[in-house]
């Protein structure tokens, strides 16, 4: 008698065993396999999609939010947020000009925005790890003080004509390939040694799983929650460097929404709010998949107000489907 009963007892646990291994098949390749699927329909409906020069113009306009998103990835990482990251930037184009427009060299202009980047980077960390304040409401802050300061240092106005060197580094090319995307290919490659391949990257695994786990283990919790924070804020420098080129003008608002551009890239890429699970792959693969979106929509002449929405909803199922798939594993 037990025999059948042992029987139906492996036939249920091989079928509870298989979803699973579904589960994490659909975790590890939805993103991919969708990002295909957009690539794919987005060529059917406009034969302008898949030309050079669309793709090329897609990479350089992926690249100021891709960059960002590297920053953000670390922070959220450790279970943090970032949200100042768009002022920040703002505030780090508008220095980069004005040093720039009074005669400064351009290697000390460019110093000057990455500088200010980090210091933001660092006063977010201080306030979070010393401070023990929620990184939302840390970040709140120094969103609305970046942000001012800048619009007081410009009085609301733009600065342009900043010169040949920042235009290059915003709009030139090496052999064809666009400036911002070599750069952005830098900043991915050496972001992806630095989590996979350092101590340092282990660690931000560590404290966002577990923070005090991380703390008992001998891991100085505190000093590598201001190291994200601060290449956060470098991340976002390097972001306005290129903005600025690319425009050839500093303006006050720029970077406006960038925060939700980039925390949207990282969360599509598979990294968890919750911290200590996702990666830098999957982060550039969100970045790319939001503005190839953006890229469609505008060549199928959809109009911006539509384009937000369904921006939204995109980014809403996808985190919803990748909460669903996380709780069955």
């Amino acid at each position: 008698m037990p025999v059948p009963e042992a029987k139906t007892g492996n036939g249920a646990a091989a079928r509870h065993e298989r979803p699973p291994e579904l589960h994490v098949r659909l975790q590890r390749f939805g993103l991919p396999i969708a990002f295909v699927v957009l690539l794919v329909a987005l060529a059917l409906l406009s034969p302008a999609f898949l030309t050079p020069e669309n793709l090329l113009n897609v990479a350089r306009q992926v690249s100021v939010n891709a960059i960002i998103a590297v920053g953000m990835t670390f922070v959220i990482l450790t279970a943090g947020i970032d949200l100042s990251v768009g002022s920040v930037l703002g505030l780090a184009g508008v220095l980069i000009a004005g040093v720039l427009k009074g005669g400064g060299a351009l290697g000390l202009a460019l110093a000057a925005g990455l500088a200010v980047g980090a210091g933001f980077g660092v006063l977010n960390g201080l306030a979070v790890a010393y401070g023990r304040v929620a990184p939302f409401i840390v970040t709140l802050a120094t969103l609305t003080i970046a942000r001012g300061v800048t619009l007081v240092d410009t009085q609301g106005q733009p600065i342009s004509n900043l010169g040949a060197g920042v235009d290059w580094l915003g709009q030139g090319d090496v052999a064809g390939i666009p400036v911002p995307v070599i750069v952005m290919a830098l900043v991915f490659a050496a972001s992806y040694v630095v989590l996979t391949q350092m101590v340092v990257g282990r660690y931000v695994y560590a404290i966002g799983g577990n923070a005090e786990a991380a703390r008992l283990s001998g891991i100085n919790v505190r000093r590598h929650i201001i190291l994200v924070y601060a290449i956060g804020g470098v991340c976002s420098a390097i972001a306005a460097i290129i903005l600025t080129g690319r425009l050839d003008s500093a303006q006050p608002t720029a970077g406006l929404g960038y925060e939700l551009d980039a925390i949207a890239a990282v969360v599509l890429g598979g990294t968890t709010l919750m911290g200590g699970e996702g990666g830098i792959g999957g982060t550039l693969l969100g970045a790319f998949l939001i503005g190839v979106l953006n890229n469609g929509l505008n060549l199928l002449d959809v109009s911006s107000f539509y384009q937000q929405i369904v921006k939204g909803v995109v980014i809403l199922l996808a985190v919803l489907l990748d909460q669903r798939l996380r709780g069955r594993r």
